[in-house]
């Protein structure tokens, strides 16, 4: 559910002091998560807490308007696992081999 029109966006008032004041291209590391991304945030980086590190943000036009951790990923993806995505990351690797050794093979020949 969006934020009222009435209220307006939330932009933290510590963090746009802190941008107001700084020259272009600083960093600040931040937990505002839920902050949106003003105009004067364009070309800073933001190091945007996302649970467990820092990921870094560069700003740029096309995030006015959006939420900083919206950039910043909490969950980390693996892989889906079983025995069938195993034998088929086995197979990929095998073929990769075969085409490897076949162009070396063409190359040794030249």
């Amino acid at each position: 559910m969006s934020r009222s029109l009435k209220k307006g966006p939330y932009v933290d008032e510590r963090l746009l002091k802190r941008v107001m004041s700084a020259k272009s291209g600083a960093k600040f590391k931040t937990w505002q998560r839920d902050c949106t991304i003003a105009p004067e945030m364009v070309g800073f980086t933001f190091e945007v807490h996302n649970g467990k590190t820092f990921v870094q943000v560069y700003v740029t036009e096309n995030m006015v308007g959006h939420k900083l951790g919206e950039f910043a990923i909490t969950r980390k993806f693996i892989r889906h696992g079983g025995k069938m995505a195993k034998e088929q990351e086995a197979a990929a690797a095998e073929a990769e081999k075969q085409k490897l050794a076949a162009a070396k093979e063409s190359t040794e020949k030249k």
